[in-house]
């Protein structure tokens, strides 16, 4: 052990003397230096350093990019392999190299992203990689200080669509957000309140990679407005720029939303109707007149779109910039502005009344209010004009304030109630015995799309049940009819609350229509619409 020390302590010393003999020695050869070579020997060891700085940043940024790609492969987040058909891989659910490079002025105007040309993928928090759909739906959505309303656009949209109307659909989230754990916390939430529009792929969620975003910090105050107003409405440029690049290769149109919207019914049918019987060159076709509301492009113009957004991301709001890009596309510089106006008219194209309506009091800008109201977008009439028959009505319901049961039955607004429980009805007994062609009973509307009957069913109440059930037997009718009480019969049940039917003619006349809930319900009721029409 002795040895150990004394042979250390030889070596230390050594080491010590060696030390002090070559700082004496670079001491002497620097001494000897002129104040000039003295310099230039300092200027070589600052460019070692520099070079060894920028290779370090190199170094930083491929394990950046390392790290990135890994995340984007493994990530709970991203799209599972088992639900990638065959031949896909990570680049066709979202950006490939190749879109990218059909986008120059993208590196040129946003050259922090020079770093990861090869890596801008979308994270994929959930989704089916649908394709081929007719329209693809974007919502960008950002955390809000104030109030969300994102599930409420959610349930207007899929509320006024039907099955069929899904299965040609694709909506995309897209979180405007690089904090993970918020972005986690929002799909939880969205999974847990739309499971069948999640698995069946026709709801998908992505956010931008960390790097998307430039720093902001050489933004231009222009209009007057504050730094925080100009940096939140470039970033909301480079945000719709992402999302619609991510939708070009999912369907033929695609239709840019916002996240505080309602939906008209048979809105999507009629969007689709309206571009498909287009004869000229469009652009844009508008089904709302607000801003970047309801606007619906092909999906092969979103390159041109996006490089325009892209140039000019920094100096104006987005719907500003698109109406310069009608501009150049059209307008002859040698005419007045009246014939520019008539002129951009055949690339955007108005659609009347509009189909979505604004309805956010808070903006995504903090501390902004706003009351944005499309007027075209008029009332809400799922059926046409007409007047139901009178009768008597009675209800075990509770009505809120003056919403009651003769508004929606007078077709002078809707019945309201609070939280329907088990054995609560609404009863509607004609003064005469009628043949009725035809019945529509619907629940929730636009403004409340959630408060709709769940477990609840019709019931007529035949003028003679025996005569009723033979008249049609005897005239061959598949009926399944329940007796239930009172001489009633359960003709339907609602669904996604609607139930709606006709009745046969050979069923003869019928004295009342019966609503009954089964079972307690935690939310309220909107009756929006009765619509029962005779022969």
């Amino acid at each position: 052990m002795r040895f150990k020390q004394v042979s250390l302590f030889a070596l230390l010393t050594l080491g010590a003397f060696l030390s002090l003999s070559w700082l004496s020695a670079e001491w002497s050869r620097w001494s000897g230096y002129d104040a000039k070579t003295y310099r230039n020997q300092i200027l070589k060891v600052q460019e070692r350093l520099l070079f060894l700085q920028e290779e370090n940043k190199k170094r930083s940024l491929e394990l950046s990019n390392a790290l990135n790609q890994i995340k984007c492969t493994t990530s709970d987040r991203t799209v599972s392999a088992t639900e990638l058909e065959g031949g896909m891989n990570l680049k066709t659910l979202g950006f490939s190299n190749f879109d990218f490079m059909k986008l120059n002025s993208l590196y040129y105007h946003l050259p922090h992203l020079r770093s990861h040309e090869n890596n801008i993928y979308p994270n994929i928090i959930f989704g089916k990689n649908k394709t081929g759909v007719s329209v693809v739906m974007g919502i960008p959505t950002i955390k809000r200080e104030k109030e969300s309303y994102l599930i409420q656009t959610l349930n207007s949209l899929f509320f006024q669509m039907s099955t069929l109307e899904e299965e040609d659909c694709l909506v995309v989230i897209f979180v405007a957000e690089v904090d993970e754990t918020y972005i986690n916390d929002l799909a939880k939430i969205i999974k847990a309140r739309f499971p069948k529009e999640v698995d069946s792929g026709v709801l998908e969620m992505i956010s931008p990679p960390a790097f998307y975003y430039p720093s902001f910090s050489d933004i231009k105050l222009t209009f007057g407005d504050s730094e925080k107003r100009v940096r939140w409405r470039t970033k909301q440029n480079l945000d719709y720029s992402f999302l619609m690049l991510y939708a070009q290769e999912k369907g033929k149109f695609y239709l840019q939303l916002e996240d505080d919207i309602i939906a008209k019914p048979k809105y999507f049918t009629a969007m689709k109707d309206f571009a498909l019987g287009q004869t000229s060159d469009w652009i844009v076709l508008e089904f709302s007149k607000l801003g970047f509301i309801g606007k619906l492009f092909k999906t092969k113009d979103l390159p041109l779109i996006v490089q325009f957004l892209i140039m000019f991301h920094k100096d104006k709001p987005v719907d500003w910039l698109l109406d310069h890009l009608f501009y150049v596309k059209i307008c002859h510089p040698e005419k007045d502005n009246l014939h520019c106006e008539k002129q951009k008219q055949m690339l955007r194209i108005q659609y009347k009344p509009s189909l979505f309506q604004h309805v956010g009091r808070y903006s995504s800008l903090s501390g902004k209010i706003q009351n944005l109201k499309d007027v075209d977008f008029g009332k809400n009439e799922l059926y046409p004009i007409h007047a139901n028959p009178p009768a008597i009505l009675r209800t075990s319901l509770k009505a809120h304030e003056q919403y009651s049961l003769e508004n929606a039955y007078l077709r002078r607004g809707f019945f309201w109630a609070i939280s329907p429980k088990a054995g609560n009805y609404i009863l509607i007994q004609f003064h005469n015995p009628l043949n009725i062609k035809e019945y529509v009973f619907a629940s929730g509307n636009v403004q409340h799309p959630g408060d709709k009957l769940f477990n609840t069913i019709v019931e007529i109440l035949p003028e003679n049940e025996t005569d009723f059930l033979s008249n049609l037997l005897r005239n061959g009718s598949n009926f399944n009819y329940e007796a239930t009480s009172n001489g009633f019969l359960k003709i339907d049940t609602f669904e996604d609350g609607v139930a709606q039917g006709i009745i046969n003619p050979a069923a003869g006349k019928i004295k009342a229509f019966r609503l009954t809930v089964l079972s307690d319900s935690s939310v309220w009721a909107v009756i929006d619409e009765i619509f029962i029409k005779t022969n």
